[in-house]
């Protein structure tokens, strides 16, 4: 009986394995894109999308960048939980970000400070409140603010990270910045900064490439979506796990139809059609 259910149980971890990597990239995708629309100019920036050089877009491979300045210690990872493979921070309290014996893997920012001799850490950040803006709004090649924030114990906390357009490499981050009670600043020179841009050489026509393209992504999302929920969650296989195919493959003749019937009704009866009847005299 073992042995039988082996394949099933294996099957089983396969998908929810699956499952957990497309919610995990979904959510890290949302979390780093930004698109908007400025003088015939469409800009995208999308900060996890892998580049040739940085497969992990603007995301540290080692699971966190690390900051050190005089006797305090910043971590952090950009639009994603903090992993800690090596060098895990070591705090007296992270309770709201791990506790002692995983410290920082439920926060995406956070800082230490010397007391006594004991580090001490506040969390400042949290995947589920990051939010990403342009640093100049006059001049959106120069780069992103990604802004997380945390709230907790009576005190409001913040990190925000300018992300740099350089498409030489990358740079820092290699200081930090207190600018009130809980709030730090960082700076970070990175290729995943700089924007795609897609120009629009005709005015009238800026605003429905745009319209036309975001129809198109909510189209490609709703077909993911359908295609993913039928395989994995109601089992059907085969080219039926597209959603409404019945929908799908008469469209062609649905529009046929309704080209035919307007044609018919602008230009009248045709010729054939009169001359099938035959004048009947009294």
């Amino acid at each position: 009986m073992v042995i039988r259910n082996e394949p099933r149980r294996l099957l089983l971890l396969l998908v929810n394995l699956l499952l957990t990597i497309q919610l995990r990239v979904n959510s890290v995708t949302g979390l780093c894109e930004l698109s908007f629309v400025e003088r015939n100019k469409l800009y995208n920036f999308s900060l996890a999308s892998p580049l040739p050089r940085f497969p992990y877009g603007v995301l540290s491979e080692d699971g966190f960048y690390k900051v050190v300045m005089n006797e305090s210690v910043l971590w952090f990872q950009l639009c994603d939980g903090m992993l800690f493979n090596h060098d895990p921070p070591r705090c007296v309290e992270c309770l709201d970000c791990g506790g002692p014996s995983r410290c920082g893997m439920e926060c995406s920012a956070l800082v230490a400070k010397n007391a006594l001799g004991y580090q001490v850490c506040t969390t400042i950040g949290h995947v589920s409140s990051t939010n990403v803006s342009v640093i100049d709004e006059q001049n959106p090649y120069k780069g992103v603010i990604v802004r997380m924030s945390s709230s907790g114990k009576g005190r409001n906390c913040s990190l925000s990270v300018s992300i740099i357009c350089d498409s030489t490499g990358v740079q820092g981050p290699n200081s930090m910045e207190k600018l009130g009670t809980c709030d730090y600043a960082t700076v970070l020179r990175h290729p995943s900064g700089c924007a795609t841009i897609i120009s629009f050489h005709e005015k009238g026509f800026g605003w429905f490439c745009t319209l036309m393209t975001i129809i198109l992504c909510l189209f490609g999302a709703y077909l993911l979506a359908g295609t993913v929920y039928r395989f994995f969650f109601l089992g059907v296989r085969g080219v039926e796990v597209i959603p409404n195919l019945e929908f799908w493959a008469s469209l062609q003749h649905r529009t046929q139809s309704f080209f035919s019937s307007l044609v018919r009704k602008f230009s009248g009866p045709s010729a054939g059609h009169r001359s099938s009847y035959s004048r009947v005299n009294f």
